[in-house]
């Protein structure tokens, strides 16, 4: 994966970070502007998103786990004899190694519940 490749990624991820959040804001104003909504409910939507009760963002947590995962597999990878031509081996290894982050997130947040 070159250099072109990464900017391309690069602008892909910062187009949808920026359509994400311009979405999130226009639900919660039209939540807000429909005005059928209590003061718990609005506390709720004025906080920022992933907020635990711990006051820890649950967002970089998850994305945390997910790295974190990640690179263990990538990590693997460097010791496990494969094919490189035509073996899935590779995508196996990092698709479980991501899931496993995946599923410490969920344990944890289900902890902190």
């Amino acid at each position: 994966m070159g250099g072109p490749h990464i900017v391309a990624v690069a602008l892909f991820l910062v187009i949808a970070f920026i359509i994400n959040a311009l979405f999130t804001y226009l639900l919660k104003k039209r939540i807000i502007d429909s005005g059928r909504i209590d003061k718990e409910a609005l506390q709720v939507l004025l906080t920022p998103n992933g907020t635990t009760p711990l006051g820890a963002s649950s967002e970089s947590l998850k994305w945390g786990s997910i790295l974190f995962f990640g690179g263990i597999g990538l990590i693997i990878l460097e010791f496990v004899p494969y094919q490189p031509d035509n073996s899935t081996l590779p995508y196996g290894i990092e698709a479980v190694c991501l899931s496993t982050g995946f599923l410490a997130y969920y344990l944890w947040m289900r902890k902190l519940s």
